[in-house]
């Protein structure tokens, strides 16, 4: 259900609705005014926590042409999970190396939920949420786990950016293993990205050495990999390191 957000103070009252809300829909019946629906879609946002740095990142600005065209296939499965949520929840997992805009593609789908349909949304990136709940127990921290959780455990699509890039440790892998099990059982939604091949772990894979690239298995365990694989699509994403790509292009 609708909460009724009151329009922003500095703003002028609504001509349509007269602050009230409700807009005439016919047959002396009334509807939602699209002041209010806009104010909830902004205070949503707001509530999202994505970060400064990709707050103009958005499916229709994401670049898959030119050198990037390998990139259309995730952009297409990025806009088909916003057209089918929520008949279908089942949530995504963008692996790739660095720079391939994982976390812009991620981004502009949560945006699209929140603004198109009114959907809560948290972003978190990995490691930030750990230190975090690391922080947690500190005497002098006035808050607790379960506190900093919360809203990770009860956000309807959550956004883990960058899963893997903490060291694993035993404590890590039981901290993703609650976050990752309590969403898996009260069926929500989420969306991860990683650097990490989505490939087994080194003891299931028997291919060791100094050569080999650590793989998501190796990072998180092999039984939140699986639990992963229950929960989301994987996509595949490869491509130029769109940093570097600019990078190289602002000495020319």
């Amino acid at each position: 259900m609708l909460k009724d957000f009151p329009a922003p103070k500095e703003q002028a009252v609504c001509p349509i609705c007269n602050g009230t809300g409700w807009k005439p829909a016919g047959n002396s019946r009334v509807t939602r005014c699209d002041c209010r629906m806009q104010a909830r879609s902004q205070t949503l946002l707001v509530s999202a926590r994505i970060p400064k740095r990709y707050e103009h990142c958005e499916l229709s600005n994401f670049e898959f042409d030119g050198p990037y065209r390998d990139l259309a296939t995730a952009r297409l499965a990025a806009c088909r999970f916003v057209e089918e949520y929520p008949l279908d929840s089942t949530g995504l997992l963008l692996t790739g190396s660095i720079g391939v805009g994982k976390t812009h593609l991620a981004v502009g789908v949560i945006r699209e939920l929140i603004l198109g349909k009114g959907i809560s949304c948290l972003f978190y990136d990995y490691r930030e949420l750990l230190k975090q709940i690391q922080n947690s127990y500190n005497d002098s921290v006035k808050t607790t786990e379960l506190e900093v959780l919360r809203p990770v455990f009860e956000a309807e699509v959550l956004v883990l950016d960058e899963l893997g890039a903490v060291k694993p440790t035993e404590w890590v892998w039981d901290t993703v293993s609650l976050i990752l099990n309590t969403r898996y059982n009260d069926n929500r939604t989420t969306i991860i990205t990683t650097n990490f091949d989505d490939k087994p772990a080194a003891a299931v894979s028997g291919l060791r050495g100094a050569s080999r690239e650590e793989t998501l298995g190796d990072r998180i365990g092999e039984r939140m990999r699986s639990r992963i694989h229950e929960m989301c699509r994987i996509v595949r994403m490869e491509g130029q390191d769109f940093r570097q790509t600019l990078r190289s292009a602002s000495f020319r």
